[in-house]
């Protein structure tokens, strides 16, 4: 990390720095096209002089000038950066194979700390972002993964944001595009929601059998206590299959006049 302590680049580098600068009044017409630099706004330049750094705070947008021989500069892109992170081979945390791909935006924040904190900081956020995806997703059932892709985004997306703060990056977002597993497994999945269906299905036929039941029970009880309620609805059947234009009618024969024989 850089320190707090800013050190002074010493007699000898003053005299080069000096130098330096009475070089560019010598050759002013034509050195100045040298040491102007044109830094747009999207991006922020780090200036070393010498070998340190400037200043703790990047230059730009605008013209920054640098001097010739002493000071170099590195330029930092602040846009959003967008990272695909390749299907991950997961194992979860119920012992089912899983492939996981997702992507991973952000942007640098800190361009001083992008550069002298980290060699390469697309490719550490790059691996870092397997890595913890792989680690977070280790520990999800199936079933977690599937249902709760939000709530696993955002603590990834945590995650990655704390781990990369000294590198002077921003997580804005992740998202996890698409979970893949073994067609074994989509068919065992199928079967068993199959089987759970006809098991809701056989259990809803037999609430309604038993709710028919009971009605059926207490409507016998009800004619049972009043005969002429039955003959009515007799009455009532043969007015709706007459209704209909048909020919046939039902006589009802009692029970009771079968049991003798």
């Amino acid at each position: 990390l850089i320190a707090d302590r800013r050190e002074g680049i010493g007699a000898c580098g003053w005299i080069l720095v000096s130098f330096s600068f009475l070089l560019v009044l010598i050759t002013f017409p034509i050195s100045i096209w040298m040491c102007m630099k044109v830094i747009r706004e999207y991006e922020r330049a780090v200036v070393f002089r010498l070998g340190l750094i400037l200043s703790k705070k990047a230059k730009g947008p605008g013209i920054i000038l640098i001097l010739p021989c002493t000071d170099t500069f590195i330029k930092v892109d602040l846009r959003t950066v967008t990272c695909n992170i390749p299907p991950q081979e997961i194992l979860t945390k119920d012992a089912v194979t899983t492939q996981i791909d997702g992507v991973l935006y952000y942007r640098i924040h800190s361009a001083v700390s992008a550069v002298a904190n980290v060699t390469d900081v697309h490719t550490a956020t790059f691996l870092l972002a397997q890595a913890t995806l792989r680690n977070v997703l280790g520990t999800q059932t199936l079933a977690q993964l599937l249902a709760g892709r939000e709530e696993i985004a955002h603590s990834i997306q945590a995650i990655l944001d704390s781990a990369t703060e000294q590198w002077g990056i921003k997580v804005a977002r992740v998202e996890i595009r698409d979970v893949r597993i073994p067609v074994a497994m989509q068919r065992a999945m199928g079967a068993e929601a199959e089987a759970a269906r006809e098991t809701r299905a056989k259990v809803v036929a037999a609430a309604g059998e038993m709710n028919a039941s009971k009605a059926l029970k207490q409507a016998s009880m009800v004619l049972a206590e009043s005969p002429a309620g039955l003959q009515l609805r007799y009455l009532q059947t043969l007015s709706d299959l007459a209704a209909e234009n048909n020919s046939t009618i039902i006589f009802p024969l009692p029970i009771n006049m079968l049991v003798s024989l």
